[in-house]
Order: structure tokens, then C-alpha cells, then sequence
């Protein structure tokens, strides 16, 4: 009996692990659907014409895809620089934009090869081994960022000498994946024998 148990809380977990993703991207595309709604809801409560709500959303998606397509091609457009500027002029706002431009840049960016490393490094304790995004350098320093499972964009951020770390093969990418797998989705085995 209690291996009926046991066998049947094994499928129902394998079961979980396998929906999880299912529903995680139900819950975003809930949420989205949410926000739009909120903003549809909005625009016509002042507008009261669906024609004026579909012009203001198709106006919107332009304005969004013209601004993407002159960052893609030319950098910032006068539109982002002229906000840039006005937030940079109020205190406490202007740090909390300038740090989320930066770590949005640093997932981002295909240029600054030092935001696309992984390193491993030992933490919390001397023998325990965890993957770190480098985030920033200085002389023999590393300051590190350590996510934590299963939600990458939680976790730690320390400074260490770099002779506390260990290169790894992983990008950005597989690191992630690393992490918010558990630890499933690693195929660098051969990393783990220079962890000892």
C-alpha cells in the first residue's frame, strides 16, 4: 500500500513538472491579455468609439515598432533621449530608470562581451558550486550576479577576486535554462570534473 502511494505521488508530481510550463505561459499571456484589456477599457471609457480605441492601439504599435526599428538601426531616436533626459532631472526616479536600462542592457546587449559571461563560483559555502552572471570587472575583481532557482531574476549579487572563479562554457541562455530547470536542463557535464 505504501508503495501504491508512493508510485501514485510520483506520477502526480511528474505529472506538475509537466503542466508547469504550460501554465506559466498561461499566466503570462493572462496577464498581457489583463493589461490590454485595462488600457482598452481606458481608451474607450474617454473615447466611447471602437474606431477611435482601434486607431489609438494601431497609432500605438507603430509609434512602438518605428522606435524598435530605429534602435535596431541607427541607436536612440530623439524620442528616448528627450525622455532620458526629462527623467535624469528627478531625483529618485532617475536612478531606479538608469539601473533597470542598465541590467535590461546587459541581457540584451550583443556588444559588451563581459555582460554575456557565466562563471561559476563558490557560494554560499566553500565546496558548493552555483553559476553567476558577471555583471561588472574591475582590476582582479568580479562582481557577480547569483540567480536562484527557479526564478532567474531573483538571487545575490557579491563581489569576488577573480581567483574565486571558475570560467564556464555556458552563455546567458543555457545558464538561464540551467536554472530555472533545476538543474534538469545541463549538458556541460565535463564542467562539473573542473568544479572539484
Amino acid at each position: 500500500m505504501r508503495d501504491k502511494a508512493k508510485r501514485l505521488l510520483n506520477y502526480f508530481l511528474v505529472g506538475i513538472f509537466a503542466i508547469l510550463p504550460i501554465v506559466v505561459i498561461l499566466q503570462i499571456i493572462m496577464f498581457l491579455e489583463s493589461v490590454v484589456s485595462d488600457i482598452f477599457s481606458f481608451v474607450y471609457g474617454y473615447s466611447a468609439s471602437y474606431l477611435y480605441t482601434a486607431i489609438f492601439f494601431i497609432l500605438s504599435f507603430a509609434i512602438v515598432m518605428f522606435i524598435g526599428h530605429k534602435i535596431v538601426k541607427t541607436g536612440r531616436p530623439w524620442v528616448i533621449t528627450i525622455f532620458d533626459h526629462i527623467i535624469d532631472r528627478i531625483p529618485f526616479l532617475n536612478t531606479i530608470y538608469r539601473v533597470l536600462k542598465k541590467v535590461i542592457n546587459m541581457f540584451m546587449s550583443h556588444e559588451q562581451q563581459i555582460a554575456k559571461e557565466v562563471v561559476y563560483v563558490e557560494y554560499p559555502s566553500p565546496g558548493l558550486w552555483v553559476p553567476a552572471y558577471v555583471t561588472n570587472r574591475h582590476d582582479n575583481m568580479y562582481v557577480l550576479f547569483i540567480p536562484t532557482s527557479p526564478n532567474p531574476t531573483s538571487g545575490f549579487t557579491v563581489i569576488v577576486d577573480s581567483s574565486k572563479v571558475i570560467k564556464s562554457g555556458m552563455d546567458i541562455e543555457q545558464a538561464t535554462s540551467f536554472i530555472v530547470s533545476v538543474g534538469v536542463d545541463y549538458d556541460n557535464a565535463p564542467e562539473m570534473v573542473n568544479l572539484r
